[in-house]
């Protein structure tokens, strides 16, 4: 325990002077630093999200008490115990949920990013409804947004839309098979005070919607799906290393010319298959997309496809 307690004394000095001086009020303090305490802390403001990782194979003997671990956390950041949420996320196959609803708690925060107003949930499923890890792909939205026709796939909360929307888009399109995300999304919108007038929510398979949907042509995409779904809403099942070829061929029959498509995931073992896809140019920013604060460089792959 001393060690996770030093480290987390060093974390939160380096961090959290870090994001002062950049104005973040949202990031990762500890990030799987010693692999006997296998736990993600974020902070949200004044609260404290931790993610315990535990894998259904291991035999090891914990060497610590989770009540040991809260206590170390609020006295080291200086929070009160009820800002602090605790979560247990089992490293399984890909073919977990991955948006498990966990409580109905509905215990929700306002927090900020760039400006920018969002609604956390610190206790009702595994994830808070915000991405960290995404957040300097989501500033690049701020400047590459004006004035363009913007369509985000697989759009969780929509926190791009929210950016795209802000940086002056003409139109935003945001797609997701959860009704309750797609409200998130729209309650995101209200928050920032942004015009739903000529936007557009839609509810849907993103596969169908890119079936069926209209001609509109878009500028600016964001595409970013979970590693699988098995959703009842959805036909069939998504895998993104099987299906992203699939959806990226039907995809770019709705960009304009000329376009840009953001296509990103957390699938650990991903291999791109876009060699049968007509694009100008295709390059791997993973690195680049990935915050200083994670210290995992491999929590997401990220590609900027260019269209011809």
């Amino acid at each position: 325990m001393e060690e996770f307690e030093n480290r987390l004394k060093k974390n939160f000095k380096l961090w959290s002077k870090w994001a002062k001086r950049k104005d973040i009020q949202c990031y990762r303090l500890y990030d799987h630093d010693i692999p006997q305490f296998p736990f993600c802390i974020e902070i949200y403001g004044e609260y404290v999200h931790c993610s315990e990782y535990s894998s259904l194979k291991s035999n090891k003997i914990e060497c610590y008490q989770i009540e040991d671990v809260a206590l170390k956390i609020t006295d080291i950041l200086n929070v009160p115990i009820e800002h602090l949420f605790f979560k247990q996320r089992k490293i399984l196959s890909r073919r977990a949920e991955q948006y498990e609803k966990l409580d109905s708690q509905q215990q929700s925060i306002i927090v900020q990013e760039n400006g920018l107003n969002f609604k956390v949930n610190l206790t009702d499923y595994l994830d808070t409804g915000l991405f960290l890890d995404h957040r300097p792909l989501r500033t690049r939205f701020l400047t590459e947004a004006k004035g363009k026709k913007v369509l985000n796939l697989f759009s969780y909360t929509g926190s791009f839309s929210v950016y795209a929307a802000k940086a002056g888009a003409s139109l935003v399109t945001t797609v997701d098979l959860s009704k309750t995300y797609l409200q998130w999304a729209i309650e995101n919108f209200k928050l920032n005070d942004l015009p739903l007038d000529g936007h557009l929510f839609v509810q849907s398979d993103v596969m169908q919607f890119l079936k069926l949907s209209t001609t509109e042509l878009y500028d600016l995409i964001i595409v970013d799906p979970p590693s699988f779904s098995n959703s009842k809403s959805m036909k069939g099942t998504w895998d993104t290393q099987r299906d992203h070829p699939t959806m990226l061929h039907f995809l770019l029959k709705h960009c304009a010319p000329g376009a840009r498509i953001y296509f990103s995931n957390n699938f650990r073992n991903f291999k791109p298959i876009f060699s049968k896809l007509r694009m100008k140019n295709v390059k791997d920013i993973s690195l680049a997309t990935i915050p200083e604060d994670f210290r995992n460089k491999e929590i997401h792959k990220c590609y900027q496809i260019d269209v011809l």
